[in-house]
């Protein structure tokens, strides 16, 4: 029994209990170093009767190793890998170093997590599972956000999550927490009684729990290290207590009691990762200890030996000894373990051992390094891919070479999500070394991680400064890096450089091509020279339909323009194609990105379902990933949607995304979400005057344009002409430019709202004229609403009626209910008889997000399991919103719903 954890043990009880009735569950249990997680944890493995227990303890000295605990954890469920889609299966072996394949790209981590997501859920449907981790603090990081991924992803499982980490660690996990506070007098008092067998005096009890605050291990050290008669008050409490420095204190009293070769096999235990006894015994034995030294340190209680098993007692332990040996005696004992680390799986670790034992440049244990830093790489380990590298720097003698691997350390950290780190470890190679080429890569992703972190004018410095330096080494590498520096200057305000251009100049291959015509559209854009700026971007999309874009630089890029320049055909197409390779190649944040970006052409398109449908998926995977700062946008879209449509939710959502903006950070993405936030103020706003003051603060550009005919009919409505008049006079000014239709349209419809009477029909017909080769069937909605209303207030009642007509019928389809309501009150002031249409004819009007996810990828012909890894959630997770959708639909097999649903597209 657990003394005083009642509350806690039923905490991972309920836990356990959902598991068992497909609920699924997850939990945190956190607190101080010897509080009592560990001995939760052991009590719920203790309680999961009939459920598969699959446990793991984070090891400190493991933390380089990528996916080493997962390796572990999954040991037993090796059997089902094969069973996984072929693509999930590859990396997950690739992850556990179990790949044959040489030479095989890359594996994207967050293919692996839905790799251990869908073996996991396959487990726990044959039977219930309980996944427990202890000491989850020290995983190494790519195993640490595996199990997180899982954990926050457990719905519809027969699965369970239990972590325990100490305080101020995994500080934003998003799970359920459990704190494991000091116990209280009294069950410090049944604990010591049960560590001394006999009672324990109150005041003996009262000074004990002060010294320690209640923490258990302190308390059972404490009842080891006094005398019996002390502890039963015969005898007097000393002045100093035994555990005056510290837990770690009686840990290292101890071990400094053995002999040498005793503390040798404990030294070696804890500089160990592997907990292979054999591994332990055989480096202890270099050091010149026996078999009795083994004994020795097992019967000190500091070892524990349970058969091929060998560990420290607890990781105080670890830490403490390690601590107290001196240099030399730690490189000796990393020089024995990597001597007996002879297995081809154990390469990473006898790496780190040799790196870790050498004392000076050594290229043998460099080379050794770089391999096993490949290999994490390429089994998604981004972070020990880092780590791995940075040390392969630090033994490196040549400048040069140092900063080719700090900058791969610095790629490495950036890709593993560490941009802070990454910025210092670029900084460390720009000053280390002087290659040309080195210097350029290390430039731009310095730049890379100032833009998104610091300054955009501190980064676009950087970025002019590497492609002047680059440019007479190699001319691809300088444009490249004069495109982001021009990407910047069009969507970010910084001060154009007219050099940026002559980098534009040479190329023959394609993808140079493709990158030069990019560069070119965003100098156009900054100077809003939307002639040289259209041509480009349609010349770039050309050459991109046939060449393999960087999924990072240039596709974005020239998806990004595209948006800007107003081409909504060619921004969707890229967007989608950018949303399918991320898809394909499971890269999760550029699937967040694709979805969110993609939201522009959307809303403006009447794609709303797609819209709300995207956002959700989004904000699921960035809170299921733990990436705080990339569920500001979806959140905007999903307020932005929920206020068209007039949904009751809607002042609610605006209230969370007015909380996630105050809260920041938003990086590169908080300019737009701002202009988003005015965006839903404005729709929900009580009045023009008060819907006008939100408009005006949406700045000037590419959000302005989303959004011409509401800020002109707010400005006419509130008695601001004059606004509206500008504002008319810049977007037509960007229709003549860019030639796009909705611009034409929007500028006619502005127009017609300021003529006086005997010209704005003419205008209103121009603009549906423009509408006709246009796809943003809102606006021309909205022309058709405005047109129907001044027809009928020129007594002209049956014209008005088709375009009320129209109007109504495409706001329905939407379900903008506030447009809907004023169409259809200016369609029966007309004199029609008006009967509504049935809703129930938009089949996915009573389907959740997520359920018109599944089911557009249903109906497409996809399986679950290709579903599932489309939209990282598990089979089982699919299946459950598929009973859904056919219970809504009322149909009852994927061929009727591919039937009822014919164009649907997710």
């Amino acid at each position: 029994m657990i003394a005083g954890r009642d509350a806690e043990r039923a905490a991972l009880r309920a836990v356990l209990d959902a598991a068992r009735a497909g609920h699924g569950g997850a939990a945190l249990v956190r607190g101080e170093p010897g509080a009592g997680k560990s001995a939760l944890l052991a009590d719920a493995v203790a309680a999961a009767d009939g459920m598969r227990v699959l446990r793991v303890r984070g090891v400190e000295s493991e933390a380089p190793l990528a996916f080493a605990a997962l390796h572990r954890l999954l040991r037993p469920l090796r059997d089902g890998v094969e069973a996984l889609p072929a693509r999930q299966a590859r990396a997950l072996r690739a992850a556990l170093g179990e790949s044959d394949e040489d030479g095989a790209a890359p594996a994207d981590r967050f293919l692996v997590y839905l790799a251990v997501l869908t073996l996991l859920s396959d487990a726990a449907a044959a039977r219930p599972t309980l996944v427990a981790v202890d000491d989850a603090h020290w995983l190494d990081d790519a195993s640490r956000e595996a199990v997180l991924f899982v954990g926050r992803r457990v719905e519809g499982e027969h699965l369970a999550v239990l972590l325990a980490a100490r305080d101020g660690t995994l500080t934003e996990p998003d799970l359920p927490l459990v704190v494991a506070g000091g116990l209280d007098r009294d069950a410090a008092a049944a604990l010591l009684a049960a560590a001394t067998g006999a009672d324990v005096p109150g005041t003996v009890v009262e000074r004990l729990h002060a010294r320690t605050g209640g923490n258990a291990l302190a308390l059972v050290e404490l009842a080891a290290a006094l005398d019996r008669d002390v502890l039963t008050g015969l005898r007097p409490l000393p002045s100093e207590l035994p555990l005056t420095g510290g837990v770690e204190s009686a840990f290292l009293g101890r071990y400094r009691a053995l002999d040498a070769h005793a503390r040798w096999v404990v030294l070696v235990a804890a500089a160990d990762d592997s907990g292979d006894a054999e591994v332990v015994r055989d480096a202890a034995r270099l050091l010149g200890a026996d078999d009795a030294a083994v004994d020795a340190a097992r019967r000190s209680g500091l070892v524990t030996v349970a058969g091929a098993h060998v560990d420290v007692r607890h990781p105080l332990v670890r830490s403490a000894v390690y601590a107290d040996a001196t240099a030399a005696e730690r490189r000796r004992t990393h020089a024995a373990l990597a001597e007996v680390l002879h297995r081809p799986q154990d390469a990473d670790r006898r790496a780190w051992h040799r790196a870790a034992a050498a004392e000076r440049p050594d290229e043998d244990v460099v080379g050794a390094l770089e391999a096993a830093a490949v290999r994490s790489a390429a089994a998604g380990g981004h972070e020990a891919a880092s780590a791995t590298w940075e040390r392969a720097a630090e033994l490196s003698a040549a400048p040069d070479a140092r900063a080719r691997r700090l900058h791969r350390a610095a790629a490495a950290a950036w890709t593993a999500g560490r941009p802070d780190r990454a910025g210092v470890l670029a900084d460390a190679a720009l000053l280390t070394g002087d290659d040309p080429l080195v210097r350029a890569d290390a430039a731009l992703l310095r730049a890379r991680v100032e833009w998104n972190t610091g300054s955009v004018q501190v980064a676009h410095r950087r970025l002019v400064e590497s492609a002047r330096a680059v440019a007479p080494h190699d001319a691809d590498r300088a444009r490249v890096a004069a495109m982001f520096a021009a990407s910047l200057e069009a969507t970010s305000h910084v001060e154009p450089d007219p050099e940026v251009l002559r980098f534009a100049s040479g190329p023959t291959t394609a993808d140079g091509r493709c990158v030069a015509e990019v560069l070119r559209a965003f100098v156009a854009l900054a100077g809003q020279d939307w002639g040289t700026a259209v041509p480009a971007v349609r010349r770039a999309a050309e050459l991109a339909a046939t060449a393999r874009l960087d999924l990072e630089g240039l596709l974005p890029n020239l998806a990004l323009v595209a948006l800007h320049v107003g081409q909504d055909d060619v921004a969707l197409r890229l967007h989608e194609r950018l949303l399918a390779e991320a898809r394909d190649v499971g890269a999760l944040p550029l699937v967040v990105y694709a979805l969110t970006r993609r939201g522009a052409v959307d809303v403006v398109t009447g794609r709303w379902d797609q819209l709300a449908a995207g956002a959700q998926e989004a904000l699921h995977l960035a809170t299921a990933t733990g990436r705080p700062a990339l569920t500001a946008m979806p959140q905007a879209w999903l307020a932005l949607v929920a206020a068209l449509r007039g949904d009751e939710d809607a002042a609610d959502r605006l209230a969370a995304l007015e909380h996630a903006v105050a809260a920041g950070p938003m990086g590169t993405t908080e300019a737009s979400v701002r202009g988003q936030l005015g965006w839903v103020r404005a729709v929900l706003a009580d009045s023009p005057a008060a819907a006008l003051h939100h408009w005006a603060q949406m700045g000037h550009g590419f959000a302005e344009r989303l959004v011409v005919v509401d800020r002109v009919e707010a400005a006419v409505h509130a008695g601001r002409p004059d606004l509206a008049r500008r504002w008319v006079t810049d977007v037509a000014q960007f229709a003549q430019g860019t030639d796009a239709a909705w611009a034409v349209a929007a500028a006619e419809h502005g127009r017609a709202l300021l003529a006086p009477p005997d010209e704005a029909e003419e205008h209103f017909r121009r603009a549906l004229d423009a509408h006709a080769s246009s796809t943003r069937r809102v606006d021309e909605a909205r022309t058709r609403l405005a047109y129907g209303e001044w027809l009928r207030r020129a007594r002209r009642r049956v014209d008005a009626r088709p375009h009320l007509r129209a109007a109504l019928h495409t706001f329905d389809d939407l379900g903008a209910r506030r447009w809907a309501q004023r169409a259809a009150q200016e369609l029966r002031a007309s004199g029609e008889q008006l009967r509504r249409r049935d809703t129930a004819a938009a089949p996915t009007a009573a389907l959740t997000p997520a359920e018109r996810q599944v089911a557009a990828l249903t109906a497409r012909g996809l399986p679950t399991r290709q579903v599932a890894a489309q939209l990282f959630v598990s089979p089982r997770t699919v299946d459950f919103h598929l009973r859904n959708v056919f219970a809504k639909l009322g149909v009852t097999s994927r061929a009727e719903l591919a039937h009822v649903l014919p164009d649907l597209a997710p």
